[in-house]
C-alpha cells in the first residue's frame, strides 16, 4: 500500500520505542522510496556504462612527501648534502631551501611491475600491481586550508560541495538505512577546514558527509541520547510531538525542498539507530581479518610519542569499518590520516623531521590500506570499488632545518586502484629532483582525477552540473579531462 509522505512519517514515529517500526520501511515500493526519501540520485540514467559503483578516498592531511614514499629519486641520493640549485627562482613556504636531502627511508622494488616504494610503505608492496601511480600532480597553493579544499571539493575556497557529496547527489543510495557518504576523520581531530571538506554547500543537505568516529563510545554524534536522561516512553512522546509540529510546519509550506531535505535527514537518522550499530560492530570479524588490518593489538597501551603500532590500529580500524560500510551499500567513504597543525606532530606536515613523523604514519597507513585492498579483492568488491590515495601537496627535495621538508605545491603523488583502473603502471613523472613535473606543459591536476573517477562511475563530469547563483557549477569547475592512460 502506498502512503503519503506525512502519513509515512507518522507511521515511522508511532511505535513503542519510536524507531522500532523503521525496519519495515523497506516494504514500501521502490517508486515511493525514490520519490519520497531521495534514495535515487539526480542522474536517473547514467551517461555511459559504469566500471565502478563506489569510492574510497584516503586523505593524508598535512602534505605527505611523495619523494619519501612512492617517487624514488636516485639524484637525491647522489647529491645528498650538496647545496640545492633549482635552476630558477624558488619561493619557499617557510625556509626549506637547504641542501638536497635524500630520503631517510630505503626504497625497494615490488611486484611484477618492479615499482620502487619506500620501506615505510612496504606493506603495500603486495598490492602495487593493482595500483596506478600519478607522480606529476600539481596544485595551486602551498597553504594547507586552500590546498585541502582543492583536493576535497575541486575549489580552493569554501562554499563548494565535496566530491563525495557530488557522487551522493548524482547516484543516490544503495542502502536507505545508511548514509550515502561517510567520513572517518582522524581520531585526534579534523584536518584543515574540518567539515567544510565534506559539506554539501548548494547541493541538498542529505548529500553531505556523515562523520563517524569508530574509536569513540558514541561513534556517531547525537545518534543516541544518553540512556540516563531519556527513557523509551519519553523518547516516544518527544518524537510524536516533533512529528505533529513537523507535519503542521510542512502543511503550511508545500514543496519546500529545504524542509524535505531536513525531514529526510531526520528519517535517515532514525533508520541508522537500527542499522549503524551493526555496521560498526566488528565482533563477528575473524582473527585472520583483524590481523590483515593490523588490529591484533587492540586494547594495547601506547607511548605518548607517535608510533607505528598505534597508527596501524587506528587507521586499520577505519579501513575495516570502510569495508563493512561499502559492502552494505555506502557509496563514498572518506578516510583521513592526520589532524590540523598540532605539536608534537600528529599529521604529515613534517617541517622538522621526516623520519620521526612520516615513519609511523606511513607504516600505519600502509598496513590498513593493504588490508583494505586485499580484503576487497578477495570478496570480489575491488573490481567495482575505486580507491584514491591523495594529499594536499608534496614536500621539497631540499631540507628545512636538517631533517625536515617544506611545502611543495608544484608536484606530488596520487594513486588509484580498483574499479576500472589499470594497475601496475605509472602515469606522469616528476623531474629528477621531485620538484616539478618532468613535462611541465602536461601536468595532472585534481580536476583530471575527479573527472576520471566520475567517468568510471558512469558520469560525464561536463554534464553533472547544478545551477547556483546563475552559474552551472560542477565538481571540475571549467577544467578536467579523463586520464584514459590509467583506465583498464
Amino acid at each position: 500500500m502506498l502512503i503519503s509522505g506525512l502519513q509515512r512519517r507518522k507511521f515511522l514515529f508511532d511505535s513503542a520505542w519510536g524507531f522500532g517500526s523503521l525496519a519495515f520501511t523497506s516494504m514500501l515500493a521502490s517508486e515511493l522510496r525514490a520519490q519520497e526519501t531521495g534514495s535515487k540520485g539526480f542522474v536517473k540514467v547514467l551517461h555511459h556504462p559504469p566500471r565502478a559503483k563506489r569510492v574510497v578516498q584516503l586523505f593524508m592531511a598535512g602534505a605527505a612527501s611523495h619523494i619519501d614514499l612512492w617517487d624514488y629519486k636516485p639524484a637525491l641520493e647522489k647529491h645528498h648534502g650538496e647545496p640545492s640549485d633549482f635552476g630558477e627562482k624558488v619561493e619557499a613556504f617557510q625556509n626549506g631551501l637547504g641542501p638536497w636531502m635524500k630520503s631517510p627511508f630505503k626504497f625497494k622494488q615490488h611486484g611484477d611491475s618492479g615499482k620502487m616504494i619506500s620501506d615505510v610503505v612496504a606493506d603495500l608492496g603486495s598490492c602495487v600491481d593493482e595500483i596506478a601511480f600519478v607522480h606529476n600532480m600539481t596544485g595551486k597553493t602551498g597553504v594547507h586550508s586552500q590546498a585541502t579544499l582543492l583536493q576535497a571539493t575541486g575549489f580552493q575556497r569554501p562554499g563548494f560541495p565535496g566530491m563525495g557529496s557530488w557522487i551522493s547527489y548524482a547516484l543516490g543510495s544503495e542502502n536507505e538505512n545508511l548514509p550515502t557518504f561517510v567520513v572517518l576523520p582522524d581520531h585526534r581531530g579534523f584536518a584543515s577546514n574540518g567539515p567544510k571538506n565534506w559539506g554539501a554547500a548548494f547541493l541538498p543537505t542529505s548529500s553531505q558527509g556523515t562523520a563517524i568516529f569508530p574509536q569513540r563510545k558514541q561513534p556517531i554524534s547525537d545518534l543516541f541520547a544518553p540512556s540516563d536522561l531519556v527513557t523509551p516512553a519519553s523518547h516516544r512522546d518527544g518524537l510524536q510531538l516533533l512529528d505533529r509540529l513537523n507535519r503542521g510546519f510542512a502543511n503550511s509550506r508545500p514543496s519546500d525542498e529545504r524542509l524535505e531535505s531536513r525531514l529526510r535527514t531526520y528519517e535517515l537518522a532514525a533508520r541508522m539507530q537500527l542499522s549503524a550499530p551493526e555496521a560498526l560492530d566488528m565482533a563477528d570479524e575473524p582473527e585472520h581479518i583483524l590481523r590483515l588490518y593490523g588490529l591484533d593489538r587492540t586494547g594495547s597501551e601506547y607511548p605518548d610519542s607517535i608510533n607505528a603500532p598505534e597508527e596501524a590500529e587506528y587507521f586499520g580500524r577505519k579501513c575495516l569499518i570502510a569495508r563493512r560500510l561499502l559492502e552494505r551499500g555506502v557509496r563514498f567513504v572518506q578516510i583521513w590520516s592526520g589532524n590540523d597543525n598540532s605539536f608534537p606532530r600528529r599529521n604529515w606536515d613534517s617541517h622538522e623531521d621526516i623520519a620521526r613523523d612520516h615513519g609511523p604514519l606511513a607504516r600505519g597507513m600502509a598496513k590498513g590500506t593493504a588490508g583494505l585492498i586485499t580484503d576487497l579483492k578477495q570478496r570480489g568488491l575491488l573490481e567495482d570499488t575505486i580507491i584514491l590515495w591523495t594529499t594536499e601537496f608534496g614536500r621539497m627535495p631540499s631540507t628545512q632545518g636538517s631533517t625536515g621538508r617544506d611545502h611543495n605545491p608544484h608536484v606530488f603523488t596520487n594513486w588509484l586502484c580498483g574499479g576500472g583502473i589499470r594497475g601496475g603502471i605509472t602515469h606522469g613523472e616528476s623531474d629528477p629532483w621531485g620538484f616539478k613535473p618532468l613535462d611541465r606543459g602536461k601536468p595532472t591536476q585534481v580536476y583530471d582525477i575527479h573527472a576520471t573517477i566520475l567517468h568510471l562511475l558512469g558520469l560525464d563530469h561536463l554534464r553533472l552540473t547544478v545551477r547556483h547563483n546563475g552559474i552551472d557549477r560542477r565538481l571540475t569547475d571549467v577544467h578536467g579531462k579523463v586520464i584514459k592512460e590509467i583506465l583498464a
